[in-house]
C-alpha cells in the first residue's frame, strides 16, 4: 500500500499484477548481472522506462528526485558506482529486450518513439542517480576528515579518554594496542593545498606497510604520519638506521611532488599504546625545531640522533650551573675582583658529520 501510495504521489503509473511480475524479474536478473546489487536501489525505475515506452511520458521532477535519493543510498551503504549505473544499464536492456509491445510491434516508427522515450528516461535516471550519488561521496568525504581530524589531534594530545579513542580508531584500522611511531614532514613553504601530498604519502606507505595502522593527515601545516612498527623496535636502542626508514620513504616521495621542496622530516621513536603515540609526536615535532635551532642540513632527522642535545637543550640553567661549579675553580682572576664567569654556548655540528654526544657543546672560561 505505501508502495502504491508513493507511485501515485510521483506520478508513476502503477502497473497490473501480470506487469509487475514481469518488472520483478527483470530487476532481479538486473541486480544479480551488477553483482547481486540490492534490487530496492531501482526503486520506480522499471515503472518509468514501461510508462514511456507505452506513452512516451517524460519522468517528473519527484520521479528524478526519487532516483537521487536511491543513489546517496547506494553510496551510503558502499556500492561502487560503477555497480550502480551498471544495474540501472542492465535493467533498461533486460526490459527493452522483453518490453512486449515492443516484440509484437512491426511498425518502425512506434518502435523508434518507443526506443527515444525510453533512452530519455535512461539517460535523465542515471545522470540524476550519480549526481546523488556524488554528493553522498562528497558528504562521506567530509565527515570522514572530520572524524579523522578529531582523531588524529586526541591521538596525538595523548590525554583523551581511552576507551572513547579506541573505537573511534577502529574504522580506520587502527589497534592502539601495537606500537607505533609519528614522522613529520615540513615543507619549505606552506603548501597551498595539502591533497597532493597526503594521497602521495598514503599511496607509497599503503604500499610499503599496508593499510593497517597507518594514519596520514596534517596538523599545523605538517604532514602527520602515524604507522606500525616493530614490537621489538620499542624503546631507546632502536639501531637509527631503523628508525629512519619511515622517514627515508617520506622524503624520498614528497621530493617528487611539485611544491614544498625541500622538504624535512622528522621520526620520533617507536613506543607502545596511545599514550607512546602522542610521546613519539612529541620526540619528533623536538627533532623538526632542535634541527632548525642546530643548523643540521640532514633532509631526515630522527628523534634518536639527537636525544643528547634534547637534555642539553631542555635545562640550560641547569647545565651552566654544572659548568660554572666544574670550571669555576680552574679559572684565572682577570681581574682586582677576581670575579670570573662561566659561558656555555650550544654549537651545530659540522656539516656532513654526523651526530654525535662530542659534537655540539663547546664551555668556555671568560672573565
Amino acid at each position: 500500500m505505501a508502495d502504491r501510495s508513493r507511485r501515485e504521489s510521483t506520478g508513476a503509473a502503477t502497473a497490473p499484477p501480470a506487469q509487475q511480475v514481469w518488472l520483478d524479474e527483470v530487476a532481479t536478473a538486473a541486480a544479480r548481472d551488477a553483482g547481486s546489487v540490492p534490487v530496492q536501489l531501482l526503486g520506480d525505475y522499471l515503472p518509468m522506462l514501461a510508462d514511456a515506452a507505452v506513452s512516451g511520458r517524460r519522468p517528473e521532477r519527484a520521479e528524478l528526485d526519487a532516483v537521487a535519493l536511491l543513489g546517496r543510498q547506494a553510496a551510503e551503504q558502499g556500492i561502487s558506482a560503477g555497480r550502480v549505473v551498471q544495474l540501472y544499464l542492465s535493467a533498461a536492456r533486460r526490459l527493452w529486450q522483453d518490453l512486449p509491445m515492443v516484440v509484437r510491434s512491426g511498425d518502425s516508427e512506434v518502435v523508434r518513439a518507443a526506443a527515444a522515450a525510453v533512452l530519455h528516461v535512461i539517460d535523465d535516471a542515471v545522470a540524476t542517480l550519480a549526481e546523488g550519488y556524488a554528493v553522498a561521496r562528497r558528504d562521506l568525504v567530509r565527515r570522514e576528515e572530520a572524524l579523522r581530524r578529531e582523531l588524529v589531534d586526541d591521538l596525538l594530545r595523548g590525554d583523551s579518554d581511552l576507551g572513547s579513542v579506541v573505537e573511534r580508531a577502529e574504522p580506520f584500522g587502527l589497534d592502539l594496542a601495537q606500537v607505533h611511531q609519528v614522522a613529520l614532514a615540513a615543507p619549505s613553504r606552506r603548501l597551498p593545498d595539502a591533497d597532493a601530498a597526503i594521497s602521495a604519502l598514503e599511496a607509497v606507505i599503503f604500499d610499503r606497510l599496508g593499510d593497517r595502522d597507518v594514519l596520514v593527515a596534517t596538523k599545523e601545516h605538517l604532514l602527520v604520519v602515524l604507522a606500525p612498527a616493530e614490537p621489538a623496535a620499542a624503546g631507546a636502542t632502536v639501531p637509527a638506521g631503523r628508525d629512519s626508514e619511515l622517514g627515508e620513504l617520506m622524503h624520498g616521495e614528497l621530493e617528487r611532488l611539485r611544491h614544498g621542496r625541500p622538504w624535512r622530516v622528522a621520526v620520533g621513536r617507536p613506543h607502545p599504546g596511545l599514550y607512546g603515540i602522542a610521546r613519539s609526536y612529541e620526540e619528533a615535532r623536538e627533532a623538526l625545531t632542535m634541527a632548525g635551532r642546530l643548523h643540521v642540513d640532514k633532509p631526515v632527522i630522527t628523534a634518536h640522533d639527537l636525544l643528547v642535545y634534547r637534555v642539553l637543550l631542555r635545562d640550560q640553567p641547569a647545565i651552566v650551573d654544572l659548568v660554572a661549579a666544574v670550571l669555576s675553580p680552574c679559572c684565572r682572576p682577570a681581574s682586582a675582583s677576581g670575579r670570573c664567569w662561566t659561558r656555555w654556548t650550544p654549537t651545530s655540528p659540522p656539516v656532513g658529520s654526523p651526530l654525535s654526544p662530542r659534537s655540539g657543546c663547546t664551555y668556555r672560561c671568560a672573565p
